[in-house]
């Protein structure tokens, strides 16, 4: 058969049932040693090049990365097989990229995990088929030396790459050890000859301890672009219709544009331009930013470039920096979802935190700052940012650690100077507004309530709204609120942008406990005398509020949910089930949708001449068990289809068509005044559609996954549209991925691709 009705992927080894593998030694047992010295150090060596980032140097875990250590992970794993978590960390590990490594190791890094929580070391290789229960060998307290590094490096006896496993000795507290003979568990990797494959061995992805980008920082090519016009204020609140000014294009989010060149009745004939390719080995969201002709775009690696829209020429280029460390998609370098421009700059939000100006004439540094003046460790911002009345206001992630002082918050900078202006912190604290939601949890462990998305706004009620996510940690029982609401997280937050100050919040799902976020986009609409904000998020829910007043308005289910059992009509307020309420750690719970989302960040778009709001969304479930394990398994009534894409009557979301198919889309939608919309999808199709009925007029298969944020635009009479292929993702690649086997993809191919209409005669 093509395709299963229930898929087991990346995820624990487990029964039809759902059951974990039984252990064949009793809890209490000590077997001497189930893996080696070596294979430690190794290990040590491998985690912190491919894990730490998300999982943190002392496995404490941070934001949606599950802690690999102490209670929590005790609590989930303590009662399940060696084997398990080898199946479990081999599928889905590293971040985007799993299967990825070879086999030793992996071996590795699991026996490491194993060490830091009281396993001992022992004369025997890992096996990775071992039925052994880990609470049978590890005690959950780390050892004095597990996250201090080894006297001597692991690899300096022979010279192998960092975080291999073909060193043949190595070192943990000063004790030599020969490293594992081949057999069951122990085989060495594959010989290579400058990262290229041995006959008939698959690389998935370059060594990443040859891994070398060969750039450097800084303005490699300056521009001179003149006749520059700089955007005003009046241009933002209402761009020129060739424009592609900000992140969606207008303020309110529509992802729409007026240009009306092509149409249904001509679609057909759309052709490549030209494209460029960018930089990779990383994770790439990107927003062509478009202004008279140029247009101007973020790469892997914080390098920014200035090219011509009319042919993909290169104007100009400034490397921001930090380049990615390892190969493949990754926490190592993630996204920056839009830029924007105002006056004659070009604002860049870079993921490591920082707001840069740039002069978007010639790519030279103006200014820059950051948002968390450089804490170590803290803060992020991979959203986006918005440009309001002369002020730079970005959101920020990675500020989700319990038991430090550090907040999330939404900023906002002066654009001639990058001076701070103010700053709102996203959990509400004590003696604030919604500070009791947190069920008298300390101030310094209520976290997360990250910013993903960019605001919009509106210059009428001087107003931006923006989204925010889940509590962390995600899953009740571990983030110690209870039942608590736990504001302003999952939230419309409605801000004045001169000042800051909360205007109103709307919380969507409180208490939140399975990865269901609702941190997308928030469009703006206009019905009469209405003024409605609309949202959805990964509970696929499709919210409408009323903007001026956050009061509810209505909700509407897009795809099948079991997470809540009703929506109150007039408070919005939803209810879990029972199960889902008095959640343990140790229980498999059903989440439907699941960490994937019914919707993610691939955002809609509002369609004016139609009124019709067009929605990317996805059809995937979850077995979820305590904060570790996730086995995924196809939405129920969808065959198998996980990628679907509906239309809604903005004024009282009513349905108006929808269409499925097997790979889920993986770019947000633009629609435009020829009744068009564009999407592209996982499996590398890039579309038309007919925008009041979802026929597909016209589609083209590209490099690789084709996601990102297209754009149309208009240079010399002449529309075109814009899209970008690249890898990486978050949750709407990585979890179809491990369902969608028979889809293959590039490892490379990141670029932006430009269509339009033959020249005329």
């Amino acid at each position: 058969m093509r395709r299963l009705s229930f898929r087991v992927r990346a995820a624990c080894l487990a029964t039809a049932g759902g059951a974990a593998l039984v252990g064949t030694i009793a809890i209490g047992q000590q077997p001497d040693g189930l893996f080696t010295r070596a294979q430690v150090a190794a290990g040590r060596d491998a985690y912190g090049e491919q894990c730490a980032a998300c999982h943190q140097p002392d496995l404490a875990g941070a934001t949606d990365a599950p802690a690999l250590t102490g209670a929590s992970f005790n609590g989930v794993w303590g009662k399940r097989a060696i084997a398990a978590l080898y199946s479990k960390i081999h599928a889905s590990m590293p971040y985007g990229r799993g299967a990825s490594l070879d086999d030793a190791t992996y071996d590795a890094i699991v026996a490491y995990i194993l060490y830091a929580n009281g396993a001992r070391a022992g004369g025997t290789p890992l096996d990775r088929r071992s039925p052994t229960l880990l609470g049978a060998v590890a005690s959950g307290t780390p050892p004095a030396d597990a996250f201090t590094a080894p006297t001597q490096d692991a690899t300096a006896a022979t010279g192998a790459p960092a975080g291999s496993v073909a060193s043949q000795e190595a070192q943990i507290g000063g004790a030599k050890e020969a490293a594992p003979a081949n057999g069951p568990g122990g085989a060495a990797a594959p010989a290579t000859s400058a990262g290229f494959a041995a006959p008939g061995q698959t690389v998935k992805y370059a060594d990443p301890g040859r891994f070398v980008l060969p750039s450097k920082p800084g303005l490699t090519l300056k521009g001179a672009i003149a006749d520059y016009r700089p955007v005003t204020d009046a241009m933002l609140r209402d761009p020129p219709p060739g424009d592609w000014l900000m992140f969606r294009r207008n303020y309110q989010g529509w992802s729409y544009s007026p240009l009306a060149q092509i149409t249904t009745g001509n679609v057909a004939q759309l052709q490549l331009k030209w494209m460029w390719s960018m930089p990779e080995n990383g994770t790439m969201e990107d927003t062509p930013i478009v202004h008279d002709g140029i247009m101007y775009m973020w790469g892997v690696g914080n390098v920014i470039q200035a090219l011509d829209a009319r042919d993909g020429e290169l104007l100009w280029e400034n490397r921001l920096g930090p380049f990615p460390t390892s190969a493949g998609p990754g926490p190592s370098s993630v996204e920056t979802r839009a830029m924007g421009l105002y006056g004659t700059n070009l604002y860049v939000n870079t993921p490591e935190g920082w707001v840069y100006a740039l002069d978007a004439r010639s790519g030279a540094e103006m200014w820059k700052t950051h948002i968390t003046d450089e804490k170590p460790g803290v803060g992020r911002s991979t959203g986006g940012l918005i440009i309001i009345k002369g002020k730079v206001i970005v959101g920020m992630t990675n500020c989700g650690r319990k038991g430090t002082p550090d907040h999330c918050y939404i900023s906002a900078y002066d654009a001639a100077t990058g001076k701070r202006d103010w700053t709102f912190t996203t959990v509400a604290l004590t003696g604030q507004p919604g500070g009791e939601s947190w069920g008298g949890m300390p101030d310094n462990d209520r976290k997360g309530s990250e910013t993903w998305i960019a605001g919009t706004y509106d210059p009428e009620l001087d107003t931006t709204y923006w989204g925010t996510a889940q509590g962390k940690p995600w899953r009740r029982d571990e983030r110690g609120s209870a039942t608590g609401a736990t504001d302003y997280a999952n939230s419309t937050l409605a801000l004045d942008p001169a000042t800051g100050k909360l205007k109103w919040w709307f919380n969507h799902a409180p208490g939140e406990t399975f990865d269901l976020d609702e941190v997308f986009e928030r469009v703006l609409v206009d019905h009469g005398e209405r003024k409605s904000l609309y949202t959805i998020g990964k509970a696929g829910i499709l919210w409408q509020l009323d903007r001026a007043t956050g009061k509810f308005v209505g909700a509407t289910e897009t795809v099948f949910q079991n997470v809540f059992t009703r929506i109150d009509p007039v408070t919005g307020r939803p209810s879990y089930r029972e199960d889902v309420v008095k959640q343990q750690s140790d229980q498999w719970l059903s989440s439907c949708p699941g960490p994937q989302g019914g919707h993610n960040w691939q955002a809609m778009s509002y369609h004016q001449p139609s009124d019709a709001l067009v929605i990317p969304l996805s059809q995937s479930c979850v077995l979820m068990l305590g904060n570790g394990s996730q086995v995924y398994y196809e939405m129920p009534a969808t065959g198998g289809n996980l990628g679907r894409l509906s239309a809604y009557r903005a004024r009282d979301r009513t349905p108006l068509w929808s269409v499925q198919q097997r790979a889920p889309f993986l770019t947000s939608v633009v629609s435009t005044a020829g009744n068009l919309a564009f999407v592209g999808d996982f499996d590398r199709v890039f579309r038309a559609v007919d925008v009041r009925t979802g026929e597909t007029l016209w589609k083209t298969r590209l490099g690789t996954t084709v996601q990102g944020f297209p754009v149309s635009f208009a240079v010399d009479g002449h529309q075109y549209v814009a899209v970008t292929t690249a890898l990486g993702g978050g949750s709407p690649q990585l979890k179809p991925g491990t369902m969608l086997t028979e889809v293959h993809r590039p490892i490379t191919g990141y670029a932006v691709y430009v269509f339009g209409l033959p020249e005329r005669p």
